[in-house]
Parts: structure tokens; C-alpha cells; sequence
């Protein structure tokens, strides 16, 4: 007989203290207000209610904006408790709420951890379409993003080339983003495309958008933009507020914690309102600033108390949740990208975050690397094992197997071994070195860097499906194509 298991879990603050964080982000929101850039937005919250603070710009229909907190209760009313991602083929969903969790791995790094060259360089397509592929090959990492980005193809269509390198190669729902205004268009459709129109794309949901206010206290035209247009089509924003303690966030922790609060809501009533029932995450990547560098540690303890804190307010306030954890600042694949990342994957899985973004990444959320990709998949996986808890799985659990034993005996071929172990004990990957020593010298024992820069060629050399038909993947090749000449580009590069 299996019992039931206890899910483990954290709690930094008391309900009483997030109460009070919502209450003060109520009181930013209705008497200091959010300076919106984009002027549909601007027009959009005061035709809904909200109300301008002090003078707008003369010459267009930006400044600040208000809002009562009446208007914000009524968005939060509207906005869906529970999402659901599905895969290239409209299969395998994805459901995020409650206490589930899932992982990706961390987005848009300008730089890539080159092992063989032993050094941080730009990528490339390679690098994308070798990274796609990896992350198909990991099955603890939920979804796939759009991790890096490419310099062998203008910088204006970098956001639809990555999202392209996404679909056309990978399995996975993917979150992605855009840097460009005029990116968003033709990486909606080739979401439609995928999905064979508009309603099965609303329907089932093919890719997350991250949108990233401007601390403090700032919604850019780029960004609400995104929003309103991705609530139209029923794609989820993931709203990524960064305040940075002491330098666009006020010093405190707490106060940091308020500031992520007003901004994301201000999020989710420009998505409610511009499309009831738009689904909408609660998601950060703050940090606890170092004072001493004028550097914005994503390692840091504090940094991810800040994220706990943030994901305590989205599930108190009824909607998914996200954060930016499991990654490192160190510059190496070393001691501090192991202990940085791990303490945040399992405190991220401990607090019930619905979305993890962050594996792979180093260097202060700048560098993604294959190696720590493959390591931090191996600390997702211990983290799962972790949220099934432990099971009383015989009524009595230890003293029939022990009164069968003879003095001196063993348990390593008792039936009860047998039919237990593998459901007891999880199994790590080939990075993972659990073997005895041997006779090796020291010197020549791999390291776990090693052993996982081996475990990558082994994946990168099996073969990889092909998800999409092939008249698919011929119109996804002309609409990227067509993007990089309306920009000046030379076509599409060797994928």
C-alpha cells in the first residue's frame, strides 16, 4: 500500500506580509501611477477608467497613468488561473498553475561558453541549431526558448530568426520575446503557420512572450505593445519585471518585492483590457544588487529570496507564476556555477514556480553553456524527485524485511530491493560520476564539465526527428527568408 506523499515546500513571507506587498503596489499603482510610452496603451487605460497623472508629453499621448483599485481587482478577475503550452505537433501540454513546476532554459544570451576554444564568444546559427536540438534531447526541460542570439543574421531580425531556429528544428513550446517592435508581426505568424491558423494558435498556444517593464515604475512603447498584441492573438505574456535593489528598486528586499508587484499588474490590467481573458504569467528576474562591483549577481541568495517572494505574491493573487532561476554568475562551468545553480533550481521547485527560467546560463544572465546546460538538467531532475517526496510504501516498511535476515546478511538481491529501487532511487545521467574510483590516477579522472561536454557530443551525434511537413518547412524558410531581405540581409544562412 503507497500513501499518500507530502509535498515539500518553502515559504519565505507570511500571508499577512504579502497582503500588505499588494496593498502598498494598490497604492504605487493609484497615487504615483506607471509612466506608459506607448500611446494605444496610454489611450487604452484611460478609456477603461485609469486616470492621467500630472501632464502628458505635448506632442503624443504618452506620461503617466493611474489606476484605481477597482480597475485593477477587475483585471485581475479576468486573467485565467491555469495555461496551457503544447508542443510543434498540438500534443504534449504543458499546464501551468498551482504548485507545478517546469523548467527552461534561460533566454537571449549574447554569448556563448565555447569549451574548446576555452572562451566567451558571440554566437552563431551552429550554436542555435545545435542548442535546439540538445534541448529536444533533455526531458526535464519542459519547454525550449530562444536562448541566444545569432550574429550572423541582421540584429532587427534576431527575434524571429531565433523563434524560426525554434520551430523548425525543435519539438518543444518555446518562450520567446522581441527586442523589435516590428518583429512581433511575422513571429505571429509563423506561429499560425505552424498551428494552421489564428484559432488553433489561441486554442493550443504554441509559445510564451516575455515582456519586460523598465524599472522603475516604466511600461516602454516595445513592450506594451507586445502585450496588447499577443493578448489579441491569445498568446501568454510573461510579464520579466527586473528591479535592481539600490539602483532602479528601492535597497530593501521588500521593497523590491512591492515595486515587482505594481509593475506586473500594471501588465496584467494592460492584457485584460485589451483582451479579456488573455492569458497572462507573474514572472521576474530581479536582483539583489553588489554594491561593491555595481553588478546584479543572479546567484545571489538574495536575489532569489526576491524571486520566491515575487512568486508567493502571483499565486496569492490566483495567476501562474514564473522567475529567472538556476543560473550563475560565475564565468566557468566551476564550483560557483554548480552551488548557484542548484540552490536556485530547488529553491525555485520548493516554492511551487510554475515557469524556471535560467539553466545553461552564467556570466550575469549574458552567457549560455551547453556543458552547465546538461548539468543543470541533471539538478532539475534530483529537484523533481525531491517534489515527489518520500512514501510509505508498505504498511510495514522495514521490520518483516529485516526479521528475514540471517546475522551478517544483505539486501542487494532481496525481492524488496528488487521491487522498490528504481521508483525509490532516481537515476542521474552519464555527467553525474557515482562510480566507484577505480585505479586512475587523480590526475586523469574527467571532471564534470568533462563528463558532460561528452554527454553533449553523444546527444548532438544521434539522429534528431523531423517534427514539421515538408511543405511547412519550406513556407517557414521563405517567410524567414523574406524577413531578412525586407532588412537588408544576404538570405538565410546554412541551418
Amino acid at each position: 500500500m503507497i500513501t499518500e506523499t507530502l509535498r515539500p515546500t518553502i515559504k519565505l513571507i507570511s500571508d499577512d506580509f504579502i497582503e500588505q506587498i499588494i496593498a502598498e503596489a494598490f497604492r504605487i499603482l493609484d497615487e504615483i501611477g506607471i509612466y506608459v510610452e506607448n500611446e494605444e496603451a496610454y489611450r487604452l487605460f484611460l478609456d477603461c477608467g485609469a486616470k492621467q497623472i500630472g501632464e502628458k508629453d505635448e506632442s503624443k499621448d504618452v506620461g503617466k497613468i493611474g489606476f484605481p483599485g477597482h480597475l485593477v481587482k477587475e483585471a485581475l478577475a479576468k486573467a485565467p488561473n491555469t495555461i496551457q503550452l503544447w508542443d510543434i505537433n498540438g500534443e504534449n501540454p504543458v499546464e501551468l498553475g498551482g504548485d507545478q513546476v517546469h523548467f527552461d532554459p534561460g533566454s537571449a544570451a549574447l554569448y556563448i561558453y565555447d569549451r574548446k576554444e576555452e572562451r566567451i564568444r558571440k554566437p552563431l546559427t551552429d550554436d542555435l541549431r545545435r542548442y535546439v536540438k540538445l534541448v529536444d534531447k533533455l526531458p526535464h526541460y519542459h519547454l525550449q526558448s530562444t536562448a541566444l542570439v545569432s550574429t550572423d543574421v541582421p540584429d532587427v531580425c534576431g527575434d524571429s530568426y531565433r523563434l524560426y531556429l525554434a520551430l523548425k528544428l525543435g519539438r518543444k513550446a518555446v518562450i520567446t520575446g522581441t527586442f523589435e517592435k516590428a518583429s512581433f508581426k511575422v513571429m505571429k505568424e509563423m506561429l499560425t503557420l505552424v498551428r494552421s491558423g489564428k484559432q488553433q494558435l489561441r486554442e493550443k498556444p504554441l509559445a510564451i512572450f516575455d515582456a519586460c517593464p523598465s524599472p522603475p515604475l516604466m511600461w516602454s512603447d516595445l513592450t506594451a505593445n507586445s502585450v496588447m498584441e499577443a493578448a489579441r492573438a491569445g498568446i501568454p505574456s510573461e510579464f520579466v519585471s527586473m528591479p535592481l535593489t539600490g539602483s532602479t528598486a528601492p535597497m530593501t528586499l521588500s521593497g523590491a518585492v512591492v515595486q515587482h508587484a505594481a509593475e506586473t499588474l500594471c501588465g496584467v490590467i494592460l492584457a485584460q483590457y485589451a483582451q479579456p481573458g488573455a492569458p497572462v504569467i507573474w514572472g521576474g528576474s530581479p536582483s539583489a544588487m553588489d554594491m561593491r562591483y555595481g553588478t546584479t549577481p543572479m546567484g545571489a541568495v538574495e536575489t532569489m529570496m526576491i524571486d520566491m517572494a515575487d512568486v508567493a505574491v502571483g499565486k496569492a493573487l490566483g495567476l501562474p507564476t514564473h522567475a529567472y532561476m538556476g543560473l550563475s554568475d560565475s564565468k566557468r562551468v566551476d564550483y560557483q556555477a554548480g552551488m548557484e545553480s542548484a540552490m536556485g533550481i530547488v529553491f525555485a521547485a520548493l516554492a511551487g514556480v510554475n515557469m524556471v527560467s535560467g539553466p545553461g546560463m552564467m556570466d550575469f544572465e549574458s552567457c549560455q553553456s551547453f556543458e552547465k546546460l546538461v548539468l543543470d538538467h541533471e539538478v532539475c531532475g534530483m529537484a523533481y524527485r525531491l517534489l515527489d517526496g518520500m512514501a510509505k510504501r508498505d504498511e510495514v516498511m522495514a521490520f518483516d524485511v529485516l526479521q528475514s535476515l540471517q546475522p551478517g546478511g544483505h539486501l542487494l538481491t532481496h525481492p524488496h530491493t528488487l521491487r522498490w529501487f528504481r521508483e525509490e532511487i532516481h537515476s542521474p545521467g552519464k555527467s553525474i560520476d557515482r562510480r566507484a574510483r577505480g585505479a586512475e590516477q587523480f590526475s586523469e579522472l574527467p571532471t564534470a564539465e568533462d563528463r558532460a561536454a561528452d554527454e553533449v557530443e553523444r546527444l548532438l551525434s544521434e539522429p534528431s526527428e523531423r517534427y514539421l511537413a515538408e511543405e511547412l518547412l519550406k513556407e517557414l524558410d521563405k517567410m524567414m527568408t523574406a524577413e531578412l531581405k525586407r532588412v537588408g540581409g544576404e538570405g538565410l544562412p546554412e541551418v
